[in-house]
């Protein structure tokens, strides 16, 4: 499997390209704030055709870019359908008044084609199988897409802004919730394999064994006695 990703725009978020090998079909992962080129020049590195845009979450910063790299290829984009809206209203999701200015001039709402996302459904796309989990906390409509595990490749996590190596996402934006974003991770990243690579939507690789025995938000819904630290050592927007 190949997996291209770079961090893009003023929030340094984290989009990936995920193809079986170069050459072939993809899928787009979060392609938010400035990401269209970086999105252009890998997929003409590695030869590869898109398929879909798939997405973690609807805040700006994951889907800034959705509609250019959507019209330009013609593919679907995917969400679930809690943060639908936070495309065409970006403003709304931030608790932002209608006007005033976001980051300059930003291309929103929603490309010709959207199709919605589900919890528990299983996505077949450009020869790859995702597995998707409900995992709201950061947004309600917060989703997770994991690939299964192979013969010689461990399982893979796009976390969007669930997990974040030795964090996770804010809850004090519209749509969060500390208590929801707890039980997300207890019930989608705990009963992970430890070899599971978990890919997140800002800063680096890391793997489920290592954020179980690090991470103070998962080892407080792993012993239910650790207290969470404060929501200002929290990532995303």
């Amino acid at each position: 499997m190949l997996i291209a990703g770079f961090a893009a725009g003023a929030w340094g978020t984290n989009c990936y390209v995920v193809a079986p090998a170069a050459g072939e079909e993809c899928v787009i992962i979060d392609p938010g704030h400035q990401a269209a080129p970086g999105v252009e020049e890998t997929l003409a590195e590695h030869r590869l055709k898109p398929v879909a845009v798939v997405l973690t979450h609807g805040h700006i910063d994951h889907v800034a870019s959705v509609v250019p790299v959507c019209g330009a290829h013609d593919v679907p984009a995917w969400i679930h359908p809690a943060d639908r809206f936070m495309m065409s209203d970006p403003e709304k999701a931030l608790g932002r008044s209608i006007g005033m200015p976001l980051m300059g001039e930003l291309t929103v709402g929603e490309p010709a084609e959207v199709e919605e996302l589900t919890d528990g459904a299983r996505l077949r796309l450009a020869g790859l199988d995702f597995s998707v989990a409900h995992a709201p906390g950061h947004t309600k409509g917060s989703v997770t897409f994991r690939t299964p595990e192979g013969a010689d490749l461990p399982s893979v996590l796009f976390s969007g802004d669930l997990l974040f190596a030795g964090s996770v996402g804010r809850t004090d934006l519209p749509g969060g919730d500390h208590a929801e974003i707890l039980d997300s991770l207890a019930r989608v990243c705990l009963p992970l394999d430890d070899s599971t690579v978990v890919l997140s939507g800002h800063g680096p690789q890391t793997t489920i064994g290592r954020e179980r025995a690090t991470n103070p938000y998962l080892r407080q819904v792993a012993t239910g006695t650790a207290a969470a630290p404060d929501a200002a050592a929290r990532r995303g927007m």
